[in-house]
């Protein structure tokens, strides 16, 4: 072997490692994403260890995929023989159909919707030019909201939820952490109310909700203000608890390291407290935003926030052919989105902490 042939494996095998350590630093976010079965084959790509990398692909892709293809032949093969009083169990092929029609259903609103202010525009433009500026109006469309808007109202209001939720739960579980008296105040009520069913506590919030909330705005209606409460009432519990965990089982050196310096009750929290709690504290708000988004639907079909829960009832209500086959839209929608705020939660939890927990 040439000198010149030794030079060029030494930079083929510098360049092969700098894209292995490129892609080594990349799979740190694409896993937390879900996206971790990328990794291998980005590394096959780059000319990394084939065997090692086709034994993670399977168990990262082909082996996930096999458990899916099985789901689908056993839903294919059962659905057709459950009979119900909407007709037989739809089975992949109707709720796939469905699913198209529904987002064919929301372009479709969007055009009759421009159409409709295209026409007032249309309109008014003509009252003006003909001196009739008194007459000129602006109405709202008033149009059924779709599947993607009503999708929007559901994150919309869990969002709402879970940030009233986060900003009770996170200072409540420090004080219960650093006190020992408060957490013994506080910890039956906690205990009290956290199994309490959204079913429960919907009434309730209705009621005060309806008694305080006198003039309701366009972006917040009342509805939704009624879901995301009941939300926030349902999933703080998670948070508090690990929150207050995190913050009592944090080395007992730094709060003596803090004590010496003399340091604030405010400064210890942010500089000593926070940074030791957080891998707790975002594993009680990836199980609060998991509560809230479970807790949502059941709070929208009985508010009649016009989310997910909702299209549901009104699915169910409605009994057409299509009917059922559209909850099962539903169900693999709030399955994939409840899929998909987890993991942005946990890219999250893997970005600002230095440990995490699964």
């Amino acid at each position: 072997m040439t000198l010149a042939t030794e030079t060029f494996d030494a930079e083929a095998t510098a360049r092969r490692e700098r894209r292995i350590a490129r892609i080594n630093r990349v799979a740190k976010f694409l896993g937390p994403l879900g996206l971790g079965f990328t990794v291998p084959l980005m590394k096959l790509a780059a000319g990394d260890t084939p065997s090692e990398q086709w034994r993670e692909l399977k168990n990262a892709l082909f082996v996930p995929l096999l458990g899916i293809l099985a789901f689908l032949a056993v839903w294919s093969v059962l659905a057709p023989q459950v009979q119900t009083s909407l007709g037989a169990i739809p089975g992949p092929t109707a709720v796939w159909e469905q699913a198209q029609t529904l987002v064919v259903d929301h372009f479709a609103e969007r055009e009759k919707r421009a159409e409709f202010y295209a026409r007032q525009d249309e309109r008014n433009a003509q009252l003006v030019a003909e001196g009739k500026s008194d007459q000129v109006k602006n109405r709202a469309y008033t149009g059924k909201p779709t599947y993607l808007d009503q999708i929007l109202t559901s994150l919309l209001t869990v969002g709402l939820g879970f940030l009233f939720g986060t900003i009770i739960a996170i200072p409540v579980g420090i004080a219960s952490g650093l006190s020992k008296t408060f957490n013994g105040a506080i910890n039956p009520l906690i205990q009290i109310f956290k199994p309490v069913s959204p079913l429960a506590w919907l009434p309730i919030v209705t009621m005060v909700v309806s008694a305080v909330y006198m003039n309701p705005s366009d972006m917040l209606p009342k509805s939704l203000v009624i879901s995301a409460v009941t939300v926030t009432l349902c999933s703080l519990w998670p948070t508090i608890i690990n929150t207050a965990l995190g913050v009592a089982s944090i080395d007992r050196d730094l709060v003596n390291v803090g004590k010496v310096l003399q340091l604030s009750t405010t400064t210890t929290i942010r500089k000593l407290v926070l940074p030791s709690a957080l891998p707790l504290i975002f594993t009680g708000l990836r199980l609060s935003l998991g509560v809230g988004w479970m807790v949502l639907i059941a709070a929208e079909m009985l508010a009649q926030n016009p989310g997910l829960g909702k299209f549901v009832w009104d699915e169910f209500q409605n009994g057409s052919e299509s009917s059922l086959a559209r909850i099962m839209v539903a169900v693999f929608t709030i399955g994939l989105i409840g899929f998909f705020l987890d993991r942005v939660m946990y890219a999250l939890q893997s970005a600002f902490t230095f440990s995490s927990n699964r």
